[in-house]
């Protein structure tokens, strides 16, 4: 069970999140309330532990901006969030997970089409594109998995982890919104209490 620690905008969350057992740590790069810059990652990154997967978070960006910033901040993902098309994913290769908002299942069959071996899916808001705290209907996933890999995000908490894992067995789980103070802020006690529920379902 793969964990992702996502919106990570300080040095503490970060130390806390890699001391806890997160395999990813995810850093915004699109507008939001967690959003930080390609300087601040490169300060928040500097105490990751090897092993600890570095996730960039893209929405509609260009290419080539998507690019230098793996290359300032030694991304090892870049999640796209956006309306990124099969072949700009394919620009990163390994590196992409392209996220999908699930309403349907007309959007899961849309995974179909991107050359990724890996895609997060996230609950439907028309006024964010993550990190909202909705959920959407967990049956989709199973279907998902035929297509590659499947993080599941959106509405996760370290008391209903465990009960989401038990009735999909996603490959990760996603967490931002649901262990923070505020936006952009975590609490270190819920990230440990979220990533040992997850694990304990390993």
């Amino acid at each position: 069970m793969k964990v992702k620690i996502c919106g990570l905008t300080r040095k503490e969350d970060v130390a806390c999140a890699v001391a806890a057992g997160a395999d990813m740590a995810g850093f915004v790069f699109a507008p939001s309330p967690r959003q930080v810059s390609s300087q601040q990652v490169q300060e928040l990154a500097q105490d990751i532990l090897p092993g600890v997967s570095k996730v960039g978070v893209f929405v509609n960006e260009e290419c080539e901006e998507v690019k230098r910033i793996i290359d300032e901040c030694g991304l090892d993902f870049v999640q796209l969030h956006g309306e990124e098309s099969p072949e700009y994913c394919a620009e990163f290769g390994t590196k992409a997970i392209k996220a999908f908002s699930i309403r349907s299942k007309t959007d899961i069959e849309r995974l179909k089409d991107y050359p990724c071996s890996t895609f997060l899916l996230d609950a439907f808001d028309s006024d964010a594109r993550g990190g909202t705290g909705k959920q959407f209907d967990h049956s989709f996933a199973l279907e998902a998995k035929q297509y590659g890999n499947i993080i599941i995000a959106g509405g996760l908490t370290p008391d209903n982890v465990a009960d989401v894992i038990r009735a999909v067995h996603p490959w990760g789980c996603d967490v931002s919104s649901g262990v923070e103070e505020e936006k952009g802020i975590k609490d270190c006690r819920l990230i440990s209490q979220f990533i040992r529920s997850a694990k304990e379902e390993i």
